[in-house]
């Protein structure tokens, strides 16, 4: 593991303010302070550094909160104003038609849009600063997939395709799963192996006769014929991997033998038959996309996936803004509640960090087709679990939600946070094509303040 010094770790060297409360002074010490001196260094700045390296060996063997991570994505860059982050105080022009529902967080409010979601503030943490400089959809995305702006010279992986190289599967799961498939290419594993992609449903949860594609043994095929494709397709692998080596005989490899270990495991089969659940829970989350895949979510981290990563929806709303989010919100506001009560009462909600993100906002005035446009000055994340503080909101946008008022987030410091929850250290440098190290995530600030 190669390590390098990064703003990751700003926060803990500006927290050593000298000398008060440092190390005893002994004489290998002294010696120390007398061979640096030379180069300028005071015995405040010595205190200072060895503190620091302290702080950072800590950093360095951190201790993961959350075992697993729901990625709520709703694509297209939904409106805060209409959802998150209203502005009733606001002219009629900027804060649009729609009202607010109270929560149980005193003196704050949500859109009419989340009723449900209202009455749980107190177990969300909201950042209300988020801010990239991308305004079309396909950049947007890839900062909020991966932590890094789009570069033209290398094409970064996925928060689910990096806890998929750092962990790998448990209880014979596929580490990151998409629901219903993978949705967007920013979602896979850019320089990583394509042995860390996704495993797709291929199918919708809510769709009658819901079946997992590739999940079940072909007609005909019963587990002792499975065992004899198994061993014959070994001796093809062998035989041309000691011909050839490649990423692709590589990851083929691994994508067999992880498919063994899931077609061959009935309980790991099971984690994705959404029909054992009873009745009146599938009816709670709602017979519909948004209940049918969070549910499936929640399923799947029970059972041992560490990243599930969904998407719910069209939020790019040019037109016709306070229309769509009534006809789209009250789906989402019905399952992801719902999630959340789930998680609390079957104690999952202490070890599964939930996230809510879009690509970017929306303007914040209205237009003159009564809908918002693309706006990635400022917009809102939801948390929820995974050893996070709880009703607690992270920064501000001004009165008019058009740019943060303070403690803004970038989406590498929102990065590096959810790796550090998950105990990956988000300066570890990778290894990219030409053997270029690469950190997971580059220049992140860990958000101390939202961590229980």
């Amino acid at each position: 593991m190669l390590h390098r010094g990064s703003s990751t770790l700003a926060p803990q060297r500006a927290a050593c303010a000298g000398p008060v409360g440092a190390p005893t002074l002994g004489r290998r010490n002294f010696l120390t302070v007398g061979a640096v001196a030379g180069v300028g260094l005071t015995l405040a700045d010595f205190f200072q550094i060895k503190q620091a390296r302290a702080e950072q060996k800590h950093y360095e063997n951190i201790e993961a909160k959350a075992q697993s991570v729901i990625h709520i994505f709703l694509p297209g860059g939904m409106a805060h104003q209409e959802s998150w982050d209203p502005k009733p105080y606001a002219p009629i022009e900027y804060r649009g038609e729609l009202g607010v529902a109270q929560t149980t967080i005193p003196g704050e409010v949500f859109c009419e849009t989340l009723p449900q979601t209202a009455q749980l503030a107190d177990r969300l943490t909201l950042i209300r600063g988020m801010t990239h400089g991308e305004a079309a959809h396909e950049r947007g995305t890839h900062n909020m997939f991966t932590g890094y702006k789009p570069s033209p010279a290398l094409v970064f992986p996925s928060m689910g395709s990096v806890v998929s190289h750092e962990y790998g599967p448990r209880n014979n799961l596929p580490p990151y799963v998409c629901i219903p498939g993978v949705p967007n290419e920013f979602a896979s594993t850019g320089y990583l192996s394509s042995s860390f992609a996704p495993f797709s449903l291929g199918a919708d949860p809510a769709a009658a006769g819901f079946r997992v594609q590739d999940l079940n043994l072909p007609g005909g095929v019963d587990e002792s014929r499975f065992g004899r494709r198994r061993t014959a397709l070994e001796a093809v692998n062998s035989y041309f991997a000691a011909k050839e080596k490649s990423d692709t005989l590589k990851a083929m490899d691994t994508f067999y033998e992880r498919a063994y270990s899931l077609i061959s495991s009935q309980a790991a089969r099971e984690a994705f038959n959404i029909d054992a659940e009873p009745a009146a829970i599938r009816d709670e989350y709602g017979r519909h996309e948004a209940g049918q895949r969070m549910l499936m979510a929640r399923r799947l981290v029970a059972a041992g996936v560490r990243f599930v990563s969904l998407t719910y929806g069209g939020w790019d709303m040019h037109t016709g803004i306070a229309g769509g989010m009534r006809g789209q919100m009250p789906a989402f506001d019905q399952a992801f509640a719902t999630l959340i009560r789930d998680l609390e009462r079957t104690g999952l909600l202490n070890e599964t960090l939930v996230m809510v993100s879009s690509e970017f906002g929306r303007t914040p005035k209205i237009n003159r087709d009564a809908g918002r446009d693309h706006w990635p000055k400022v917009f809102s994340v939801v948390l929820a679990g995974g050893g996070l503080k709880r009703g607690v909101i992270h920064g501000a946008s001004n009165a008019t939600a058009s740019e943060p008022d303070r403690d803004p987030v970038l989406p590498a410091d929102l990065a590096t946070t959810i790796y550090y929850q998950l105990g990956i250290i988000a300066d570890k440098e990778l290894m990219a094509p030409g053997n270029r190290p690469i950190e997971i995530v580059d220049g992140g600030k860990l958000l101390n303040t939202l961590i229980a």
